[in-house]
């Protein structure tokens, strides 16, 4: 196993992923969440989880495993392709039932708690698969000097926060809605 791989690059964000599911189940079960956090939510999900992370895997990785052989029209990677536009229905949900809840609509708050749980277990399902069978299926295929590349252009994805910040913005972020979500 290759310890610097592209694979343990992308399951290295599915950990933070992961955190930011846990966050939305907890702000979930707290009832009544400060809108201004859901907000949070879902600029963190367009912004890391799909703006920065799902970028990666659709215009560097997934395209290089086409030519390994994955086909994108069917097997594993349609398959992840499928869930990428699914957290994104999702994502639109929950900013649509936001931005109702912020022009006094009390009865959006629960379509936004159907989202976030809709793309909670897709996303726990998701990174399942991802981690435990597409990612150790292009493991067998992929070189060193193919991790050396894709890493390479991993690299030129660049999260940039809306405050000018990186990737840590993202990470308090989610640590910050942690602690108060607790």
């Amino acid at each position: 196993m290759i310890m610097n791989s592209a694979t343990k690059d992308l399951e290295n964000d599915h950990f933070h992923i992961l955190r930011l599911t846990d966050v939305m189940e907890k702000i979930i079960k707290a009832g009544h969440p400060d809108l201004d956090d859901l907000e949070t939510v879902v600029y963190l999900i367009q912004n890391y989880a799909d703006g920065f992370h799902h970028t990666k895997e659709e215009r560097i990785l997934f395209p290089f495993l086409s030519e390994k052989g994955f086909s994108q029209q069917q097997g594993p990677v349609a398959v992840m392709l499928a869930d990428h536009i699914r957290g994104r229905n999702y994502t639109k949900g929950m900013a649509d039932s936001i931005a109702l809840c912020k022009q006094g609509d009390a009865s959006a708050l629960e379509q936004v708690f159907l989202n976030m749980t809709g793309y909670v277990n897709l996303l726990r399902n998701h990174i399942a698969k991802e981690n435990n069978i597409l990612f150790r299926m292009a493991d067998q295929v992929l070189t060193v000097e193919n991790h050396a590349g894709l890493l390479k252009e991993f690299s030129t994805v660049i999260p940039i926060t809306q405050n000018g910040g990186g990737l840590t913005d993202y990470l308090t972020d989610i640590e910050r809605l942690d602690k108060k979500y607790h």
